[in-house]
Formats: structure tokens, C-alpha cells, sequence
């Protein structure tokens, strides 16, 4: 199985015969200012058989992307409960997942498992295996405790792709919290132990950073590194960098 880094949280995952991507991002929400890192047409990346979106807020659903770079025909798959949010986009075939519900696609097994977003939408984690070796996306999730659960269910994981830039929103209409509506780096760490993965390999950093609305933690990576140094291989991709499991 091969990992792909794109840019922002998604990734691309391939065996011999068959490729999908999760989360695959082209245009930037323009709330958020500019972009801190280049974003690349999706079909840069190679083709794909599916995609699947762990949620459907503007920086990890791009129906106009997936669409426009993959074809309107692409099956996507979401969680159950953001199906009609895509209804009036060009995708002509969207589906629906429910927290335990796996298919098939190709090479791969999915299933998707509990993930709590930050803002309260729906939300899920996307399992994807392939014979012996399997990873783990996911999305924006903040801490919560189905990390258990979903450990000793379908543990343990080749790969743990979770978020690690532990943002803090500001966003006109809402009472501030001061709280990161996803992980830290630190938490980010002791969710891949308790998943029992092998390897953590950051998401969700980077390209976005715009005070007050959306503030990164400082220091993420030095933290990062600290905290899972002599715990876990630690795998940092660069966009469109490749890792083999």
C-alpha cells in the first residue's frame, strides 16, 4: 500500500489495481486569507477509483474539484447524515456511510468508524485495508473516546493519519472557546498509541493559519517530534511525497 501526501488533510492511497483518495482539496475557502502552501490540480496526483470525505465543511469536501479533476461519474462516499449537502453539485454519484458500515472498493476493505468533529457536524474516520496492512484517516477530529473502541474492533493500524495543528476558531456569530477544535500535537500522539499504529503521519497542517478566525498551535512539528520521539515512527510528508507501508 502506498501513501500519497495531498495537500492540506488529504491523501491518496494505492495498491497494484486500485486508488483512492480521501479529503482531496483544490480550491481554498476564502475565509481562511490565502493559502500558506500551494494547493495542485488533483489530477497531478494520478487517477482514482473513489474518493471518500470524512465531512463535508469546505477544506475537505471539493465537490467542484473531485468533479472537475476526477469526473462527475467518481463515486463518493461521505457520512450518512451529509449525503443531501452534496445534492447540488455536478457529482452524480454520492453515497452514504454509516459509523460500522464497510464496502468494498477494488483492493481495498472501508470502513468507517467514529470521529467528533469540531463544530458538532457529522463526521467519521475512514479505515481502509488491503490484504495485511491497513491505515487509518482521521479528518479533523478532535480528542474523544472512541479511540478504544475503534483500537481494540479493528486494531492495530500500519498507519495513523490524524490532524495535528489543534486550531482555535474565531468565527463571526459564535462564542469563542479558546478551545482547539481539533488535535493537538500532542493528543495526536496519544491517539496513534492508543489506535496501536505503527506509524503517525501528520495531516491538517500547514495551509491554513489566518488570526483571529483561524489560528494554528505554535510550534506543532518541534512538538510533534518531542512528544512521539522514542514512542512511534513519526512519518512527516511533503506534498505529493510518497510513503510505502
Amino acid at each position: 500500500m502506498i501513501i500519497q501526501k495531498l495537500p492540506w488533510a488529504g491523501i491518496r492511497v494505492q495498491t497494484e489495481t486500485t486508488s483512492l483518495a480521501i479529503d482531496p482539496l483544490f480550491h481554498f475557502p476564502s475565509k481562511f486569507g490565502q493559502p500558506q502552501e500551494p494547493l495542485y490540480p488533483l489530477n497531478e496526483f494520478g487517477p482514482v477509483d473513489a474518493v471518500l470525505i470524512t465531512h463535508h465543511h469546505g477544506d475537505h469536501f471539493d465537490p467542484e474539484a473531485i468533479a472537475s479533476f476526477y469526473g462527475e461519474a467518481i463515486p463518493v462516499y461521505l457520512p450518512e447524515a451529509s449525503v443531501e449537502l452534496a445534492g447540488h453539485s455536478r457529482l452524480t454519484h454520492v453515497m452514504g456511510a454509516a459509523v460500522g458500515q464497510s464496502f468494498c472498493i477494488g483492493s481495498f476493505t472501508i470502513t468507517a468508524v467514529p470521529s467528533v468533529d469540531g463544530m458538532g457536524d457529522p463526521q467519521v474516520a475512514w479505515i481502509v485495508r488491503s490484504e495485511d496492512t491497513q491505515l487509518i484517516h482521521c479528518g479533523d477530529t478532535l480528542w474523544h473516546g472512541y479511540w478504544w473502541s475503534i483500537a481494540s474492533t479493528y486494531g492495530p493500524f500500519d498507519a495513523a493519519c490524524l490532524p495535528v495543528n489543534g486550531a482555535v476558531l474565531e468565527l463571526p456569530g459564535r462564542k469563542p472557546s479558546g478551545q482547539p477544535i481539533c488535535l493537538t500535537p500532542e493528543q495526536a500522539v496519544s491517539a496513534a498509541v492508543v489506535l496501536g499504529a505503527r506509524t503517525l503521519i501528520p495531516i491538517h497542517y500547514g495551509m491554513i493559519h489566518h488570526p483571529p478566525i483561524y489560528t494554528q498551535t505554535p510550534n506543532l512539528l518541534d512538538r510533534l517530534k518531542a512528544s512521539a520521539d522514542g514512542t512511534m515512527d513519526l512519518t512527516i510528508l511533503q506534498t505529493k511525497e510518497i510513503h510505502v507501508l
